[in-house]
């Protein structure tokens, strides 16, 4: 009898707390989001799997590992501890991304027209004005934010999840749960948040606007571009750099044509796997301890109003681009220079086709979409840099 009890008392139900329980039922609310809705799926799967996983109570997945006096391992720790503690922590999973990412990415629609350059970074705007917002909050004392959470905070203004997980691992590590699941939301969010902002701040005309075709790009400018932007961020701004630096060698890869093994792996079966583990750790961190307090719920506030100025901002640099350049940009495109690739340029052509049939912006959006990763890439260097030491 007493082994059925000690038995029953070390159960799931025995030992479950009401924060567990609140935070399986946000894991489960993620996997509803991405299989019934289709938001960001790709990450929100394990994501929201690797909350349920880590809020079982007794399992043990993210325990750490347990040494005794003589530094002999008692218990060997959780499959999510590692996974967190050697992929995330370390930022050995946000680059292997950006490495993928890179392989998967096209320049040419921002060789073709490099003035997009710009609209990629007026939308990085968000994250700085956020910045500013959240240490103003804690100023005040509304929310308690220290410098480096508010960096971190800030980065989701980009909507880039690689980039927030990267900056977050090593500015504010507590916070990675919240700020990983409010910029993949955002993200996934793309096509429900952005076009309000967008025909609020255009007319009708100029929702009309047709772009004249690129031009084509050499195969020595797809080449040579990705090694330049190395070398010019590596002198400017070396913080920026292992992101980039990974960027910039997935899409070499991409456009050597030489190694067309390698880039098949790293745009397809390197970048999938990665994604399982990067999700699960994340799930790790998604405690109740850690995410049932007025932060997260700050968190995902300053990331919506983040993810909406860096909307308006490239949609207002491409009006004001309009007032001094002949050729007329469509200001729709500006709302892809956030990060989401490629689900901002996406939903920039779909509000143009409403407005015009004919009007087909995708690859005209591609630009400022494709400088948008780059933009959030150097905002996170420079986030890096400023507050690292404070």
């Amino acid at each position: 009898m007493d082994q059925f009890y000690s038995l029953w008392m070390s159960s799931g139900i025995m030992q479950m707390q009401a924060g567990q329980l609140i935070m399986m039922v946000v894991g489960l609310v993620l996997l509803y989001l991405a299989i019934g809705k289709g938001f960001e799926p790709l990450l929100l799967v394990p994501i929201g799997f690797g909350t349920i996983l880590a809020n079982i109570p007794g399992a043990g997945f993210d325990a750490a590992p347990v040494y005794n006096a003589l530094g002999t391992m008692e218990s060997p720790g959780g499959l999510l501890y590692y996974v967190y503690h050697g992929g995330i922590e370390t930022g050995l999973f946000p680059l292997i991304i950006f490495m993928g990412v890179g392989a998967m990415t096209d320049f040419g629609p921002l060789l073709a027209n490099p003035k997009t350059l710009l609209l990629g970074a007026a939308a990085q705007v968000g994250i700085f004005v956020t910045v500013l917002g959240a240490v103003a909050l804690g100023h005040f004392g509304i929310l308690d934010f220290s410098i480096r959470e508010a960096a971190s905070i800030g980065i989701i203004g980009g909507a880039d999840g690689p980039t927030a997980i990267f900056v977050t691992s090593k500015l504010a590590p507590d916070l990675l749960g919240a700020i990983a699941v409010a910029a993949y939301s955002y993200m996934a969010l793309v096509p429900i948040i952005q076009p309000p902002i967008m025909r609020a701040l255009t007319t009708d005309a100029e929702r009309k606007i047709k772009m004249h075709q690129l031009r084509p790009v050499s195969k020595a400018e797809r080449i040579v571009f990705p090694l330049s932007l190395l070398v010019l961020i590596a002198l400017l701004l070396p913080d920026a750099a292992p992101l980039l630096g990974m960027f910039c060698f997935g899409n070499l890869m991409r456009e050597s044509g030489v190694v067309n093994r390698l880039s098949d792996t790293t745009q397809n079966a390197l970048i999938n796997i990665v994604t399982i583990f990067l999700g699960l750790g994340v799930g790790s961190k998604m405690s109740a301890e850690k995410f049932l307090n007025p932060e997260t719920m700050g968190i995902l506030l300053l990331g919506a109003v983040a993810f909406c100025i860096g909307t308006a901002s490239g949609v207002i640099m491409a009006k004001v681009m309009n007032r001094f350049s002949k050729e007329q940009i469509n200001p729709l495109i500006g709302a892809a220079g956030v990060s989401a690739v490629p689900m901002a340029a996406r939903v920039a052509n779909k509000v143009g086709l409403e407005a015009n049939p004919q009007n087909f912006l995708l690859m005209h959006a591609m630009g400022p979409n494709v400088a948008g990763v780059i933009g959030s890439a150097v905002a996170a260097g420079v986030m890096i840099n400023l507050v690292s030491g404070m």
